[in-house]
């Protein structure tokens, strides 16, 4: 009813039909739907997963069981992502207020959000520079229609622990592209202690910053990704070592005690039914993958945030499809950045790191203003 109510927003031909337009997809597809589950409590299991590793990391330090029971009690997630389970652990669940205001999906997609602001002022045009001079910006409207998408309005509504990580990501890319290294390795650091699947990032935005900046910046901001990344894992590291390469790690992969829920007929998954043998196997497709993406770095250094989010979009999607256990769903990450880095640029020409005259050659065609994205 919400996208039905947009489309018929969107064919009027009032000043203000646009912003109707959004307001009812964003209402239709996630205000109303979040209420209602927040209201009745339902909720996919990582919701439960992530308030309770907030709860177990503010009484023990750790996120971690020592020894759990059941699949239900297993965190999958690294330390970072307990940060959204404080608030559960803090409010509990004592009325109804709190009950709401501690469920971690509202936090997510508040961090979510928060990224995306903080990307579209990041990515606005300087003052004085043409719309073809390599700035950009996320509308608002722009924005509106990207949440109350299926992609993300429907995790945002159920479970929402993906959302902050591709938040986190798309902003390290469009840091690293504003030459912005030290805010770019905060940023990955931040989503590399939410799940080690962000940890291909930090290869994709230091070869971004070493185009567009030079080998300091894109050292700079290595140091700061890894830095910041190792001392807000180290202290569960050194705490439950075991449970967490377990849980973090095995269990993920289809080597833990537990089966994992993450069942979909992707080719990984698939190679791995077939059993050790096939295991290997798509482990070590997984790696070859992962290699050629690595390569591609090397020899063709993405040159600026829409073919470094093409990259990374590209490596999870290998990683995703090859992995021993994943789910249909992890796809979402990859097309989301892919979409933002898209509404980002728009048909902007990308400027160069470094400006080079060639002699005798022409100067590049103005672009009409009407292409340029607002």
């Amino acid at each position: 009813m919400g996208y039905l109510c947009a489309a018929v927003a969107a064919l009027s031909a009032h000043p203000y039909g646009r912003a109707v337009s959004v307001g009812c997809a964003v209402s239709g597809a996630v205000v109303v739907p979040l209420a209602l589950l927040l209201l009745t409590g339902a909720a996919q299991s990582e919701v439960g997963v992530v308030e309770r590793s907030g709860m177990l990391t503010l009484h023990q330090a750790t996120p971690y069981l020592a020894d759990p029971r059941s699949v239900a009690e297993v965190t999958p997630y690294l330390p970072g992502m307990a940060v959204f389970g404080f608030p559960r652990a803090v409010l509990g669940d004592s009325g109804p207020s709190a009950a709401l205001l501690g469920d971690a999906r509202l936090w997510c997609a508040a961090a979510f959000l928060g990224c995306l602001w903080a990307a579209r002022r990041a990515s606005r045009l300087p003052a004085g520079s043409s719309p073809t001079s390599g700035g950009g910006g996320l509308s608002r409207h722009a924005i509106g229609v990207f949440v109350a998408s299926p992609v993300v309005a429907l995790p945002l509504c159920v479970s929402g622990v993906d959302l902050p990580l591709t938040g986190l990501l798309f902003l390290a890319l469009a840091y690293a592209a504003r030459h912005r290294p030290v805010a770019a390795g905060l940023a990955l650091a931040a989503a590399c202690s939410l799940k080690w699947t962000a940890w291909p990032a930090i290869a994709v935005a230091v070869s971004l910053l070493a185009y567009r900046g030079g080998s300091r910046e894109a050292v700079r901001g290595a140091a700061v990704a890894v830095g910041g990344t190792v001392l807000l894992i180290l202290p569960s590291a050194l705490l439950a070592p075991g449970p967490l390469v377990q849980q973090v790690f095995a269990f993920p992969t289809g080597r833990g005690a537990w089966e994992t829920p993450a069942a979909s007929p992707l080719p990984g998954r698939l190679l791995a039914d077939l059993g050790p043998a096939g295991w290997y196997a798509a482990s070590g497709l997984l790696l070859a993958g992962g290699l050629a993406v690595a390569a591609s770095l090397l020899l063709r250094p993405p040159s600026g945030l829409v073919p470094a989010a093409d990259r990374l979009a590209i490596g999870l999607c290998v990683a995703f499809l090859l992995a021993p256990a994943g789910r249909f769903g992890y796809l979402a990450l990859p097309a989301a950045l892919a979409v933002l880095a898209r509404l980002v640029a728009g048909t902007r020409r990308v400027e160069p790191a470094r400006s080079h005259v060639v002699r005798g050659a022409r100067p590049p065609l103005p672009v009409p203003a009407a292409w340029s994205v607002r």
